[in-house]
């Protein structure tokens, strides 16, 4: 008697490029016939609704090329072949699954509120095809969904969601690399990476790419350095912008070529197997919770993809100021350390935390440019730009989200440069044409002597400019505005 043909199982890849711990894979080499592997590259696929900031940036796209091609590779050297394809991803997605003949497609779950739709299109789509349809979450520790409040809520405030994590089961094991896959028996139709478009044609990319090797073989050598060496002294370390004393595997863990399981289980076993975590451990475990808050977050509160969180700053006096906006997006204020974080910016597609908080704050309280602006600014250059964090970071910057810093909380970029890069090294590294100032005026070179500038080499109003406002100044006023908002009635 002939056995029915079990069909064909098609895995849609997204943002999980890694043959190690991916759910969704590991389930499609369980079942029974053949595997296809497929990525679909849609650049419309947040629809003609998305907030503007929520577009694939530029930086972005180029580290999605390289990884791609990374990851093609590791599939083609373990036995399969990456299937490439771009459209929409309704009707590529099914007529590939159609093409492959298959029976089941499986993918990770995303948790973008646009992502959920196409999710749910795409699950009725493929079941009125007779096609079985499984998800698995990759993505996050836990799902958004499963995590709620004694009052069976979303949290709102990050503190208690993060003990609130602590009561969970740990995390389980990652999911050991796949060393062999199985070819599809026929040949399907692929395009090339360099089909999808995703590098400028300018170049630019090339200076930025010389700070990274994308892939998620790269990634798990990076986590496993950082493990065995920065996060001993992450809680002292980590706020000085010139020290390598963060991970920066956030593109890793945005592109899937990390799990969030293999970051949580090697940051653990840093501590050699202790019952007890170090303060170094949990201060950095601590942010990977801050990620899982900020997709619970969009997940259970859409809305704040547009709108802010605390209703009341609808009403908020944003400014629309143009040439602020440019000077800050050049790295052209005149404070030194926020011009030398948009400079970091603009050259490496990545930016220190620290340093982030303080162009934030600086765009917001001290110009009253709309957080939007700095949203869309950070999606088009961030090599790890997430529509999730940047959101919530954000309106956290802004004082207008759950658990957002409190409006009377300005940022002195002259203070913070002091405390967090004393030596100058960061501020000399971006900013060439003050390398030459002492360590006390190079923080502040508008209040240098003249023979102090003329000794450095430093013109202000010439090669460097003077502050774009003066710091007390806009203090008092975003603090005025700030007052007439918190008069308003509190949001229901």
């Amino acid at each position: 008697m002939k056995r029915p043909d079990p069909g064909a199982t098609l895995v849609w890849f997204r943002r999980d490029f890694r043959l190690t711990d991916n759910p969704a894979l590991d389930y499609a080499l369980r079942q029974p016939g053949p595997v296809a592997l497929a990525y679909v590259y849609d650049d419309h696929v947040y629809g003609n609704a998305r907030p503007l900031y929520w577009d694939t940036g530029r930086a972005s796209k180029v580290w999605l090329h390289h990884t791609l091609h990374v990851f093609s590779q590791a599939i083609a050297e373990a036995g399969g072949r990456l299937i490439i394809r771009q459209g929409w991803t309704e009707e590529t997605l099914m007529e590939l699954a159609l093409e492959v003949g298959a029976r089941r497609v499986v993918w990770n779950r995303l948790y973008e509120p646009a992502l959920l739709l196409l999710e749910r299109r795409l699950k009725r789509i493929l079941k009125s095809h007779s096609i079985t349809v499984s998800t698995f979450p990759g993505a996050l520790l836990h799902e958004p969904d499963d995590i709620h409040n004694k009052q069976d809520r979303p949290f709102r405030v990050f503190t208690p969601f993060y003990r609130h994590c602590q009561t969970l089961e740990p995390p389980a094991e990652p999911a050991p690399g796949v060393s062999k896959l199985p070819r599809y028996p026929g040949a399907p139709a692929s395009e090339s990476i360099a089909s999808l478009s995703l590098l400028p044609r300018q170049g630019w990319h090339r200076g930025m790419m010389r700070h990274w090797q994308p892939g998620f073989r790269q990634a798990a050598q990076q986590l496993q350095k950082f493990c065995g060496q920065a996060i001993h002294s992450y809680t002292e370390r980590r706020d000085y912008p010139d020290e390598a004393g963060v991970s920066a595997l956030s593109p890793c863990l945005h592109f899937g070529e990390l799990s969030p399981r293999q970051v949580w289980h090697a940051a653990r076993a840093a501590d050699s197997g202790s019952l007890t975590v170090s303060a170094p451990v949990a201060g950095y475990l601590r942010q990977l919770y801050w990620r899982e808050f900020a997709h619970h977050l969009l997940f259970h509160f859409p809305q704040t993809a547009l709108e802010p969180m605390d209703q009341r700053f609808r009403a908020f006096p944003w400014r629309v100021e143009p040439t602020w906006l440019r000077a800050w997006q050049r790295g052209e204020t005149g404070y030194p350390l926020v011009d030398a974080g948009m400079r970091q910016l603009w050259a490496t597609g990545w930016m220190h935390n620290r340093v982030r908080m303080v162009v934030g704050s600086f765009l917001v309280k001290h110009l009253l440019q709309h957080w939007h602006a700095g949203a869309e600014w950070f999606q088009d250059t961030l090599v790890d730009a997430d529509a999730a964090n940047n959101t919530l970071g954000w309106q956290w910057i802004a004082g207008c989200g759950a658990d957002a810093a409190p409006y009377f909380r300005v940022f002195n970029p002259t203070l913070q440069s002091e405390k967090f890069d004393p030596q100058g090294r960061y501020l000399r590294r971006w900013l060439p044409e003050l390398a030459r100032l002492d360590d006390t005026h190079i923080h502040k070179p508008w209040q240098a002597p003249p023979v102090i500038l003329q000794a450095a080499g430093v013109t202000l109003d010439g090669n460097w400019p003077p502050p774009i406002v003066d710091h007390a100044t806009a203090r008092r006023r975003a603090l005025a505005a700030y007052a007439r908002i918190r008069e308003l009635p509190p949001p229901a």
